[in-house]
């Protein structure tokens, strides 16, 4: 497997994961992803079966130290030079689950932050998925009340360096 940064070439085929990664309320669109990727392509770490993407985390830098909504829509809001790297999404293809490989990436997202001298991740998940960030250091802060995205209940979750 390999892993490496994002490029508008591979717009495509992430758009197309994230839509078999989320419901329809909650995924990001192709537009967006276009947005994101001119304001923070070094931001996107794909993983790639020789030539096909099977997984990807992505999110932009900021000072801001909690993720709200937002953020999910304004790429222009990433700050090269901020104190916090956000995770916008952690995406894999169904038939690569339960394989280590959204884990190596978000090894990857954790070891860059702290690279670049971050404070460290936020991220935002769903109750069932708790634990699964827990084993990589990420603490739960309760329930976001500055994200409802996609109308659903997300959990903050913070790891600092």
């Amino acid at each position: 497997m390999n892993i490496r940064t994002a490029t508008f070439n591979d717009l495509e085929q992430i758009s197309k994961v994230e839509a078999q990664c989320f419901p329809a309320a909650e995924a990001a669109t192709k537009e967006e992803f276009a947005d994101r990727l001119h304001y923070y392509g070094d931001h996107f770490w794909l993983m790639f079966d020789h030539e096909k993407l099977i997984a990807f985390v992505d999110g932009f830098v900021t000072d801001e130290p909690d993720l709200y909504d937002e953020m999910y829509e304004k790429a222009s809001l990433h700050n090269p030079q901020g104190a916090w790297q956000m995770i916008f999404g952690v995406n894999t293809l169904p038939s690569y689950r339960c394989q280590g490989y959204a884990g190596q990436l978000i090894r990857y997202a954790i070891d860059t932050a702290r690279k670049q001298h971050r404070k460290g991740l936020v991220l935002t998940c769903k109750d069932r998925l708790v634990s699964y960030y827990s084993k990589f250091g990420f603490t739960d802060e309760g329930i976001s009340e500055k994200s409802v995205h996609g109308n659903a209940v997300w959990h903050q979750m913070r790891l600092t360096f």
